[in-house]
């Protein structure tokens, strides 16, 4: 199955590394590809201590309003990995922030459609902003809908609950 977590809501990542977990605690092979994340973040500390296969690649800045050469470099083989994985053996690979990826045409949503295409494996994709073909792919969706978040109120990311 094809699972998609989008939306402008907190804990489309949160809820794949729960899956992960979860896949991993049945003997499943559990593949994290943790996409154009800027800080590495405590539950993929876990996940490496548990022995799941986390994937990052990214130079820490965050994207302002165009990625640089280097970033478009990191996505570009991080993606080429991510296919290897969802053709070869793991029962369940992630693909957090991919969706993102495509926001930033760092990656073109055909690409996006073709990992989905060519997934002999349970997939994962996480990210704000998925597409109506790739809802359309996938076999569940879920959006994740900000009704209210404390960093409005100018609150800034906490260690142990937003990384």
């Amino acid at each position: 199955m094809r699972q998609i977590y989008t939306g402008d809501g907190k804990g489309k990542t949160t809820a794949a590394v729960g899956l992960s977990i979860r896949a991993y605690g049945a003997g499943k092979r559990v593949a994290f590809f943790q996409f154009m994340k800027a800080l590495k973040s405590h539950e993929v500390d876990v996940m490496e201590r548990l022995g799941i296969y986390v994937d990052r690649e990214w130079d820490g800045k965050f994207i302002r309003k165009s990625p640089t050469p280097l970033q478009i470099k990191m996505v570009k083989n991080q993606y080429k990995r991510a296919r290897e994985a969802v053709k070869n053996g793991y029962d369940l690979v992630v693909l957090d922030e991919i969706i993102v990826a495509a926001y930033f045409k760092v990656l073109m949503e055909d690409e996006i459609l073709f990992i989905m295409e060519e997934a002999k494996c349970e997939l994962v994709l996480t990210g704000r902003g998925a597409t109506q073909k790739m809802i359309e792919r996938a076999e569940l969706v879920t959006y994740m809908k900000k009704i209210k978040h404390y960093f409005d109120e100018g609150v800034k990311a906490r260690e142990g609950f937003e990384f």
